[in-house]
């Protein structure tokens, strides 16, 4: 068989993944310059250059995996979120863009030179601790996590994009952490999705670690833990940011009432939904 040029390959494979042509090129398009360790602007610029045996295996694997489910952001070991390129392993839950309305929401909050204490829970692959050091250097974060495999995730990230005003904590929500420590903001995207719901066995989904996504038979058992143990680490006037599932609005609502917070708002993302709580102590 002849060799195949990147555009026959692509050409070739976006009839295998998907009925939607765009996001099949797309994604071919992704795999196939993770292969060649380039970007995909080469792969148009180069679209009749020929492929080596090799480079077309490796090529197809990756595709016949991703016909399989596996998500692209584990295939390629990368997952672009707000101004950075993240690694992300099955360890870590993938960046979703609906949570950069949470980065959003907190860098409105945050004064731009002064050095505020903010706290990240359940950071994973430290996606929104990354973004918020990044754009708010003077200020310094702590971001923890229950999985040593995602904190060693987030350090290399870390490290990668040259942030040294964040650290990382091994902890099962507050339960490390001093009780007398305080924060000015403290942002999280917790696990919000009902044990048992049926998008836990489809799309990407089916591949991210079920502790990062299931909260119990309502979904609001870590939201609710959160809510009630973080005033006792928020300094007066706080922020609490809480990223939550599309119907739980009104859930979120009542526990922060309830837990006595104010200045209670819900922020939609950008399929309008609601997305974000936001409230202070």
């Amino acid at each position: 068989m002849p060799p195949l040029t990147i555009q026959q390959l692509l050409d070739q494979a976006k009839t295998v993944l998907s009925t939607d042509i765009q996001l099949a090129r797309l994604e071919a398009e992704i795999l196939l310059a993770h292969v060649l360790g380039e970007n995909r602007t080469y792969l148009h610029t180069w679209p009749e250059r020929l492929l080596s045996d090799r480079e077309v295996m490796q090529f197809n694997s990756l595709l016949e995996r991703r016909r399989q489910g596996e998500p692209v952001a584990y295939l390629t070991g990368r997952q672009a979120f707000w101004s950075l390129d993240l690694n992300v392993t099955p360890e870590t839950l993938i960046p979703r863009p609906e949570t950069e309305l949470l980065v959003e929401l907190a860098l409105e909050r945050i004064p731009v030179d002064t050095s505020w204490r903010i706290l990240d829970l359940g950071t994973g692959s430290g996606a929104i601790a990354l973004a918020l050091a990044r754009e708010r250097p003077a200020s310094h974060l702590l971001a923890v996590d229950c999985s040593a495999s995602a904190l060693r995730i987030a350090r290399e990230n870390a490290i990668s994009h040259h942030l040294h005003r964040v650290e990382f904590l091994l902890s099962d929500w507050f339960s490390a952490l001093s009780e007398t420590a305080k924060f000015d903001m403290i942002v999280s995207n917790p696990p919000y999705v009902k044990e048992g719901d049926s998008h836990l066995e489809t799309g990407d989904v089916r591949f991210e670690p079920r502790l990062a996504l299931a909260a119990g038979p309502s979904g609001l058992k870590d939201l609710e833990r959160i809510i009630n143990q973080a005033h006792g680490h928020l300094k007066p006037g706080g922020w609490l940011l809480l990223e939550h599932g599309y119907d739980q609005k009104e859930e979120v609502r009542t526990l922060l009432k309830h837990a006595g917070y104010t200045h209670i708002e819900d922020h939609r993302d950008l399929a309008g939904h609601p997305r974000v709580a936001s409230a202070r102590l």
